[in-house]
C-alpha cells in the first residue's frame, strides 16, 4: 500500500497547480518556433519567457548537493585532507560554509532557503536527512555513494520534478559497509548495500518525491511512500526547512523560520530572508512541527561550549533521543521539519 501527502512552498500564500506532467525532453528552438507562442508546448512556453527574462522559470531547482560532507568545499584542513576533515558523521551537527546537502532536496539559485526530505524507520542510529557513502580510504576502490536513489524525470526549467529513494525499513549498516570494504582488497569486488541483505523480502519503501511548480516562485510538492514489505511500515517522513549559514561567516543578517496557524487544519512554515523575501511553506496534517538552528553543536564537533542552546542536530535528537530540549518550544528558528509519523499497511 502507499501513503501520500503534499506540502506547498510559495511567496504568494496556498495555491494547486496542474499536476499534469509537462512534456519530458526539450529541442532546441528555431526563430520561428519562437515567434509563434501559441505554437509551443507549456514548457517551450516557459523557456521563452526564462530566456526573455520575463519569468524566473529557473529560480527554483534541484540545485542542493548530493554530498557536500567530504568535499573540497567544506575543507579548511591544513594538510588538504577533504576527507577527514568534514565526515559523514559529523555533517548532521556542522553546519556546512559553502552549500547544503539533502535527499531529493531543492533550492533557490543562490541556495539561501533549502528543502529536502529526512526519514526514520525507528531503527537507525540517526535520522537519514544526506546520502551516505564511503571516503576515498574506506572503499576499496575509493570514494563511493552506497545508497539507491533515481532522477526519474526533470524538465529543463524544472516546472516538473521526480525523484525516488529506496529506504530499508531495518537498521541501515553504516559500520558493517565501512568495514567490509575496508577489509577487501583492489582486486576485489566492491562490497555494495544489496550484498548486506538488507532488502531481502523486500523490507524496504519506495520514497517518491514530485516537485510541480504554478509559477516561478510557486511549487507543490508530494511525497508518496510505497510499502514493498509484506509487513506494516512504521516511519517517519520529515520535509525539511532551512536557511543555509550565511550569517556567521558573512556576518549577514539571520533569517528566522516561524510557526504560522492557518484555516483548516493547515499549518505553515514562514520563511523570512532580508534578501530573498518571505516564503510559505503549507503541511497539511502534520503530526508537529519542530525548529532547530542551523548551526554547528561546537560540544559535540569542537568540544567547546554552545552559543545557541538549539543546533544543526536538535532534530535528530528530538526524533532518535526524544530529547525535548534540543527544539525550540517557541517553535521558531532557521531549520525546521514537519514531522509526519506513518503506519502504512502491506
Amino acid at each position: 500500500m502507499q501513503d501520500a501527502a503534499r506540502w506547498f512552498l510559495g511567496n504568494n500564500g496556498l495555491s494547486y497547480p496542474d499536476m499534469t506532467p509537462s512534456p519530458k525532453h526539450s529541442s532546441t528552438m528555431t526563430g520561428s518556433q519562437v515567434q509563434s507562442p501559441q505554437a509551443l508546448s507549456p514548457e517551450h512556453q516557459r523557456l521563452v519567457e526564462a530566456d526573455r527574462g520575463d519569468k524566473p522559470w529557473k529560480t527554483w531547482g534541484p540545485y542542493l548537493s548530493e554530498r557536500q560532507w567530504g568535499t573540497v568545499r567544506e575543507d579548511d584542513s591544513s594538510d588538504g585532507n577533504a576527507w577527514e576533515s568534514f565526515s559523514h558523521d559529523q555533517a548532521r551537527s556542522r553546519a556546512y560554509q559553502w552549500g547544503e546537502d539533502g535527499l531529493a532536496g531543492i533550492s533557490d539559485e543562490h541556495q539561501l532557503l533549502c528543502f529536502a526530505l529526512a526519514l526514520w524507520n525507528g531503527k537507525d542510529p540517526i535520522i537519514k536527512e544526506r546520502l551516505f557513502g564511503l571516503t576515498n580510504s574506506e572503499g576499496n576502490h575509493g570514494e563511493d555513494v552506497k545508497e539507491y536513489y533515481y532522477y526519474l524525470d526533470s524538465t529543463p526549467t524544472h516546472s516538473y520534478m521526480r525523484y525516488l529513494y529506496k529506504y530499508p525499513l531495518n537498521a541501515y549498516p553504516y559500520e558493517d559497509l565501512v568495514a567490509t570494504n575496508q577489509a577487501r582488497s583492489r582486486q576485489e569486488q566492491e562490497y555494495e548495500l544489496i550484498d548486506t541483505g538488507i532488502f531481502e523480502k523486500n523490507e524496504y519503501c519506495d520514497i517518491e518525491v514530485e516537485y510541480a511548480k504554478a509559477d516561478p516562485h510557486d511549487l507543490l510538492i508530494q511525497i508518496t511512500v510505497h510499502n514493498r514489505s509484506h509487513q506494516t511500515a512504521r516511519l517517519a517522513v520529515l520535509p525539511t526547512l532551512w536557511f543555509r549559514n550565511t550569517w556567521d561567516q558573512c556576518n549577514s543578517p539571520k533569517p528566522l523560520i516561524k510557526a504560522k496557524p492557518g484555516e483548516s487544519g493547515v499549518v505553515s512554515l514562514h520563511a523570512r530572508h532580508n534578501d530573498l523575501g518571505d516564503f510559505l511553506l503549507h503541511c497539511n496534517a502534520a503530526d508537529e512541527l519542530v525548529f532547530t538552528e542551523n548551526e554547528t553543536d561546537t560540544e559535540v564537533i569542537f568540544q567547546l561550549p554552545n552559543q545557541s542552546a538549539y543546533t544543526k542536530c536538535g532534530i535528530n535528537r528530538y526524533v532518535v533521543h526524544g530529547e525535548t530540549t534540543a527544539v525550540n518550544p517557541s517553535r521558531q528558528g532557521t531549520k525546521a521539519s514537519a514531522i509526519y509519523n506513518l503506519s502504512i499497511q502491506e
